[in-house]
């Protein structure tokens, strides 16, 4: 997807939140070998990477966008390269720490896919991760309804992007499944003051949206984008609006 890093920073102290509490969980120990799945800017990536004492920190991004970003934050101990997650989990490369702060999202097919994740985690190393887990909130529910509606279903040709987000008690029986002890998995609602609906259609224009609009011819685009913004302004009539945003945090050891 075509990421842009202006846009995605524009709320990026809100997306700090959730990472704050995600590096909680994080166990510090000295000399581990990390990885970050999907690092986008890297300025997390260089946070965790501070708080980890003479360890070594790679991230990894299919967004060469967001990667521009993350060479501010490189230094001896964090490195950044350009690479899927899917190609990273099929190296067979294995960490300490295998950390992932709002990325998994993106990749389908769950119930699979964190088999492969944790098989990425050494024996005694750690997986921690975070998703969003607001799916279900008409922010993404109505951008599914705007795509199956003409004339957009035509031309995306029936694309709609179902979340592959689970319950969390399926992470949790996944993680004992595969070995993992200490198993925490929890959602937590991050509550977002946002000024009025155009400011709420800023947010989800940075990452929800991007699937549907990058598929759309420049002409089609702009009427999708004002359908999108009309069905937020009806929902959302009052300002300051409050967003009440879920997120799925997880971690354990294997």
């Amino acid at each position: 997807m075509a990421w842009n890093p202006d846009v995605y920073n524009k709320f990026k102290q809100e997306r700090f939140g959730p990472f704050y509490d995600l590096i909680q969980l994080v166990k510090v120990k000295p000399a581990l070998n990390a990885i970050d799945l999907r690092c986008g800017t890297g300025e997390l990536t260089r946070k965790l990477a501070d708080a980890l004492p003479r360890s070594t920190v790679i991230g990894i991004d299919s967004s060469q966008e967001m990667l521009n970003d993350a060479i501010a934050f490189q230094n001896e101990q964090v490195s950044f390269t350009k690479k899927t997650i899917e190609a990273q989990l099929a190296s067979g490369e294995k960490y300490d720490l295998v950390f992932s702060n709002a990325a998994i999202q993106w990749l389908g097919n769950h119930e699979t896919l964190y088999p492969k994740i944790i098989s990425a985690v050494k024996p005694g190393g750690q997986l921690v991760i975070q998703i969003p887990s607001n799916h279900n909130h008409f922010t993404h529910t109505t951008l599914i309804e705007i795509a199956s509606t003409p004339p957009f279903n035509s031309v995306l040709k029936g694309f709609t992007r179902v979340s592959p987000v689970m319950d969390i008690q399926e992470y949790a029986k996944i993680f004992f499944q595969h070995g993992g002890t200490e198993i925490t998995v929890y959602e937590k609602i991050y509550p977002h003051v946002l000024k009025d609906a155009d400011a709420l259609f800023d947010w989800v224009s940075g990452t929800a949206m991007i699937p549907y609009v990058e598929k759309l011819p420049e002409d089609i685009k702009q009427s999708f984008i004002t359908t999108y913004k009309e069905r937020l302004r009806k929902e959302f009539k009052e300002s300051p609006v409050f967003y009440p945003f879920k997120r799925t945090i997880m971690a354990a050891t294997f």
